[in-house]
């Protein structure tokens, strides 16, 4: 498919402009750029969910208009989205097959193609789960087969490895291997520019909205590639002076906790974590989905009530203060999934700012909320 000339415009914003991007058939084209560079615009102007203010696209050689996904769909493009695009209150089955009844039904053949895509590409999706209780690993997979079962030709995957864990992405990259030797084509966007250059065939790369060139992945280091991005030469880390103190932050001593399953059995989550983050240290915590990263997150913000163990802040227990205590001495916490924990997507930005800060000045004077002062304060 050709891109020429793509140019999308929203109120006090250009998105996109002038972007020029030719994708060969039986390829896995890299699409990179920094947050807000315009990336996922581009490949919802593909799928037919935004239209260009200007410019065209040619797929197979054919000038087409997308009205609607629908029209990308009939032309075997197919989209994962970076945000799901799921229905919480129906299981996996219903959420593949909805749209798309017509090529299996609703019921054992559906869920014989769904179970044949699932055990081909190693997705492990269960037909008859409920969406709302899946893991965000798990939702990302039925996205992926949603495309699959629609049979696409041409797969936009946008940010697909974001939730998946390394022994996941070599599996799905071993994947999309295989699909491009049947000539499948796959646009893939991603941040982990090491990502990139292990499975894509060519990169563009894109800046403020608009294209700033191309890349052979054969000779191209990701210090280039992260160079295009931003527009300037990196520093090299050598040159860098370390931030990290002696002073601990935060301590976590013998962490313990037990939950409940849907059996009834009591097992341990959390056993004896301890562990110390020092004043301008970054502390990465890395293991399989599953193993407990959530409930200690959880344990650390108060949400969780601990069986045993003590943790520190800057030298105080708060080992049983609530979660807004400690958002007040300065903890805070972003969601693994923003979108269903962290934001109310309906409410303006200023709403969600003073969430849990409601008593807090400026948002609030005694009793009452200044709404004024609310949103100068998200404005500064």
């Amino acid at each position: 498919m050709e891109l020429r000339g793509i140019t999308k415009r929203f109120p006090g914003v250009v998105a996109n402009h002038d972007i020029d991007i030719t994708v060969r058939r039986g390829t896995v084209h890299a699409l990179v750029g920094e947050n807000g560079a315009g990336k996922s615009t581009l490949m919802k102007i593909l799928y037919g969910m935004q239209k260009p203010d200007e410019g065209t696209i040619a797929v197979d050689g054919e000038q087409v208009s997308f009205h609607n996904p629908g029209d990308a769909i009939a032309r075997g493009i197919g989209m994962v989205h970076q945000h799901f695009m799921l229905a919480d209150y129906l299981t996996v089955l219903e959420n593949v097959v909805l749209g798309s009844e017509k090529l299996f039904g609703i019921g054992d053949r559906a869920r014989a193609r769904i179970k044949e895509i699932s055990d081909a590409y190693g997705l492990g999706v269960r037909p008859d789960a409920m969406v709302e209780d899946l893991g965000v690993a798990d939702r990302q997979r039925v996205e992926i087969l949603k495309v699959l079962y629609r049979g696409a030709r041409t797969l936009i995957l946008d940010e697909p490895t974001a939730v998946l864990v390394p022994q996941e992405v070599d599996a799905l990259f071993d994947n999309l291997r295989e699909l491009k030797a049947e000539g499948l084509t796959v646009i893939f966007i991603s941040h982990k520019l090491g990502e990139v250059l292990s499975v894509a065939d060519e990169i563009t790369v894109i800046r403020r909205g608009t294209t700033v060139g191309t890349a052979d992945p054969a000779n191209t280091t990701t210090k280039q590639l992260a160079e295009l991005m931003v527009g300037s030469e990196l520093p090299s880390p050598e040159t860098r002076e370390s931030t990290v103190t002696d002073t601990p932050m935060l301590t976590v001593d013998d962490l313990r906790l037990t939950a409940t399953d849907p059996d009834g059995v009591v097992r341990a989550v959390l056993d004896g974590i301890t562990f110390t983050i020092h004043k301008g240290e970054v502390l990465g915590i890395a293991g399989v989905e599953g193993n407990g990263q959530s409930e200690l997150v959880d344990a650390i913000m108060g949400m969780r009530s601990l069986d045993h163990g003590v943790l520190t802040l800057d030298g105080a227990d708060i080992s049983r203060t609530p979660t807004r205590r400690r958002r007040e001495d300065g903890m805070a916490v972003i969601p693994e999934d923003r979108h269903r924990h962290g934001l109310l997507l309906e409410a303006p930005l200023w709403e969600n700012r003073i969430l849990g800060h409601v008593t807090e000045r400026p948002n609030s004077k005694g009793a009452f909320l200044d709404l004024k002062a609310a949103r100068a304060d998200t404005e500064r």
